[in-house]
């Protein structure tokens, strides 16, 4: 199998050399950019399995370059973790709300870093029939059929929809906007106030065998689906 290909954004040269020198020697290619603009590009010649991305940047930040790539239909699915000395909660927010998938705060260690990378491309490369698990919890891909133990649920296409994307990025949250465009897609036209009404109606089927504690509301924020 080839190696998994690594872009790191990172102005500062030395943080950068760290970064490069560690995942190489896990065994990944890097590839090294040190500001948006090469980072576009270095996504545009070679797409990459993952993104390693500095908050601040000279011609721009990670969190901006992030909300590009996530509009870019040929590159949004490329998981993105945060490089950053921001350590509030309200800057770890912002990042994820962008579109980051982790978010890693300076000092870290190179152990954990490499970790972060792997259990992050293991998820974003899992077999797409695999079944998803949350405790008792499983929706089944292959079958588009969910169960709580052994009792089968009765969802509606958007309801199981919206659960499958949740359930595929569990303790992330998701504004209404964000919910619309990779549950509906970006070209159609719905209420954001559509997203609650299905909320509603999944929690209420997943009510009935006592899993609605599983999607939760992040007041001011969104949804997630959790479970803590």
């Amino acid at each position: 199998m080839a190696a998994r290909r690594i872009l790191v954004v990172e102005d500062d040269g030395a943080i950068r050399q760290m970064l490069v020198f560690n995942l190489a020697r896990a065994g990944f290619e890097v590839a090294e950019a040190e500001d948006c603009r090469s980072g576009r590009e270095q996504m545009a010649d070679a797409r990459p399995d993952l993104v390693l991305v500095d908050w601040m940047l000279p011609d721009g930040n990670g969190v901006d370059l992030i909300r590009l790539l996530r509009r870019d239909a040929t590159l949004r699915d490329i998981p993105v973790i945060m490089l950053t000395a921001r350590a509030e909660e309200r800057d770890k927010i912002q990042g994820l709300d962008a579109g980051a998938d982790d978010y890693i705060t300076k000092p870290f260690s190179s152990r954990e870093l490499v970790a972060r990378v792997n259990a992050l491309l293991r998820r974003a490369l899992a077999p797409l029939d695999q079944p998803l698990v949350a405790g008792e919890l499983r929706l089944e891909p292959m079958s588009h059929r969910v169960f709580m133990g052994d009792r089968e649920m009765s969802l509606g296409p958007t309801e199981y929809r919206l659960l499958k994307f949740l359930m595929e990025n569990p303790d992330r949250v998701y504004s209404r906007s964000q919910l619309l465009d990779h549950v509906w897609g970006q070209n159609v036209y719905v209420e954001e106030r559509t997203i609650d009404v299905h909320i509603r109606r999944l929690r209420k089927v997943l009510e009935e065998f006592g899993a609605d504690r599983f999607v939760q509301t992040v007041r001011g924020a969104g949804y997630r689906f959790s479970q803590r």
